[in-house]
């Protein structure tokens, strides 16, 4: 894509206070989308949105815990307020709890379906509406992960969770198509972000990285042209497909 493709469009992501979420929030201003960043630390998404400021983009932060449905509710009338309707929704909030499954009670299971699954199907529900009323369609990106495909101990509510999400992004696909409506997903593999720098960078990250088949851990960038394809133009004919951005390592996960 072109720098400024995307121009005139008002983009939501959720989950852009760090990592993969803050960036994506940076790439799609640099293409000319007005941004609405989306989490729970009002101070990180106050100092991106000064960055993107500075960079001749335009970014409004607004404090959202996707749990609750009345905060999504509230980030979309904000969103719709300041920005216009939306266009864009990257649904990319997310928790990642490690217990081994005879360890995980009813609350975490609870909190990470609510989150990663429950908070991302409201989301995509108020922002189709925000679609729909505008009468333009729109793009969704749900951000899965090479864990919806693939499975790896001490991972299994995060793992049902996305797996769940890749089945609901099929079927909103199915249903939202006749509103110009297009859902698709990314599934990253394992990247480089503050959260998990540490244990890639360890002697348990560095085999890990040995069995994937590019031989390295991906970097925020490489999300780039799945991120700007799906939520562009080019992608005006894909709904209800899944892009692994993973170095292959799908292919040989276990």
């Amino acid at each position: 894509m072109t720098e400024g493709s995307l121009t005139g469009r008002t983009a939501l992501i959720t989950g852009a206070s760090s990592g993969l979420g803050r960036h994506f929030a940076a790439v799609l201003a640099r293409n000319g989308a007005k941004v609405a960043i989306a989490a729970r630390r009002m101070e990180n998404l106050e100092a991106l949105a000064g960055e993107i400021g500075k960079n001749g983009g335009q970014a409004v932060p607004i404090s959202l815990d996707v749990a609750d449905p009345a905060a999504i509710r509230a980030a979309v009338e904000k969103t719709e307020q300041d920005l216009g309707p939306i266009g864009i929704l990257i649904n990319n909030s997310g928790i990642a709890p490690s217990e081994s499954a005879l360890d995980v009670d009813e609350e975490l299971w609870d909190r990470v379906m609510d989150v990663n699954l429950k908070g991302a199907w409201i989301m995509a529900q108020e922002a189709a509406r925000s679609m729909i009323g505008a009468g333009q369609g729109g793009s969704i990106i749900n951000i899965a992960s090479v864990l919806s495909l693939r499975v790896q101990k001490g991972t299994a509510p995060y793992a049902v969770s996305k797996a769940g999400l890749l089945q609901m992004t099929k079927a909103l696909a199915l249903e939202w198509a006749r509103f110009n409506i297009r859902v698709n997903a990314i599934a990253p593999g394992y990247f480089e972000t503050d959260i998990s720098r540490a244990f890639l960078q360890s002697e348990a990250g560095q085999r890990m990285a040995k069995a994937i088949p590019q031989r390295r851990f991906g970097e925020p960038e490489d999300l780039d042209g799945a991120l700007l394809f799906l939520a562009g133009d080019s992608s005006k004919y894909v709904t209800g497909v899944l892009i692994p951005v993973d170095g292959g390592h799908n292919m040989v996960l276990a």
